[in-house]
């Protein structure tokens, strides 16, 4: 009798069990749920809502900052992070740590539609980690009211006349790489001579700055609060939109040709899931309606036909001729990584 009731309860334990699994999936077979950690107002919200009825998943959608805090959370592993948006220097160095998944390109037919001198990038060979999202460049945005002189360089960014009217990416990489950029050296510089001479450049800078900024700056160049700001070529793009008095330049010296990935961290349980987000985000109405909404330039070559025409002849957006000549990518700098941090800690200090 112990025997059957023993048979009986484990019996009654796997239904249970089974029936808990079955809570989790929806009709279609899917798990119900998928965690999203992307950068602030970097995808239109109706393709979140698109998306959740089309498949049944619920989006769980998180922001943050910038690459470094991302990571951060991922190396911590306290969420179940499925998709993330890591940018060029960031997929590398992920790749390396052994914090991103595989794809299966059987899961993304839609890959197709992304333009060949955005695959196989050197970030990731054979984009066995990660597709493009978006891409563009970093320049200065300046109020043509408040600046009557050509802008033209770097060196614009430390221009005395604009004490208290400048505002600088909250940003280790960018801000340092376009200091790094000013003197003439590379943003991926592993020489502490150089890189020190980046700080002390910054440090002169800093009682210029109005503010070190990501998201804010935008609000206050629209409002005419500053005479200008580094900011990204998609940011310039959107700002220019509302402000006509803005004009976006990318300076002399040089910039920094960036790239941002769709990938899936180590975190995910839900593979399966994160590849049918990917794949859903490379359909080329969902791309060209992201690349509307957040006015960054879209790999997505189909996309880009579904795009007004002013914009697809936006040189300032869609550079034309090898992409690759506009400028420098970042790379990973490994350990080096810390010298950086270093840096950007004792600037923030001062």
């Amino acid at each position: 009798m112990k025997k059957i009731w023993s048979i009986l309860g484990v019996c009654l334990l796997l239904l249970s069990l089974a029936a808990c699994g079955k809570g989790e999936t929806n009709e279609q077979g899917y798990y119900n749920r998928l965690n999203v950690y992307n950068w602030g107002d970097y995808i239109d919200p109706q393709v979140l809502e698109d998306f959740e009825k089309e498949y049944g998943i619920k989006i769980n959608y998180e922001n943050y900052a910038n690459n470094e805090e991302m990571l951060a959370k991922i190396q911590a592993g306290g969420t179940d992070y499925d998709v993330i948006f890591p940018s060029e220097y960031m997929v590398e160095a992920m790749i390396k740590q052994g914090l991103l998944q595989k794809l299966d390109m059987n899961h993304l037919p839609n890959f197709k539609y992304i333009g060949d001198q955005f695959k196989n990038l050197p970030y990731d060979p054979g984009n066995q980690y990660s597709v493009p999202y978006f891409w563009g460049t970093m320049g200065i945005i300046y109020n043509t009211k408040k600046v009557q002189e050509p802008v033209d360089s770097w060196e614009a960014l430390w221009d005395e006349r604009y004490k208290g009217d400048i505002l600088m990416l909250d940003s280790a990489r960018d801000t340092i790489g376009i200091a790094l950029k000013k003197l003439g050296y590379s943003l991926n510089t592993r020489n502490i001579e150089e890189l020190e001479k980046a700080k002390e450049e910054l440090i002169r800078q800093k009682p210029l700055v109005k503010a070190y900024e990501v998201d804010a700056y935008k609000d206050m160049m629209i409002a005419g609060e500053a005479a200008m700001a580094l900011t990204w070529s998609g940011d310039a793009m959107l700002l220019t939109e509302e402000n006509p008095d803005l004009a976006y330049v990318i300076p002399k010296e040089g910039t920094n040709l960036w790239f941002d990935a769709i990938a899936i961290p180590i975190t995910s349980k839900h593979k399966r899931e994160a590849e049918l987000f990917i794949n859903y985000m490379m359909r080329p109405e969902v791309a060209a309606k992201c690349a509307a909404y957040v006015k960054y330039a879209t790999p997505n070559e189909a996309a880009k036909e579904l795009l007004p025409k002013e914009v697809i002849e936006n040189e300032l957006s869609y550079p034309k001729g090898n992409i690759m000549e506009k400028g420098e990518v970042f790379v990973d700098l490994g350990e080096f990584t810390t010298e950086y941090d270093r840096v950007w800690t004792e600037l923030k200090a001062k």
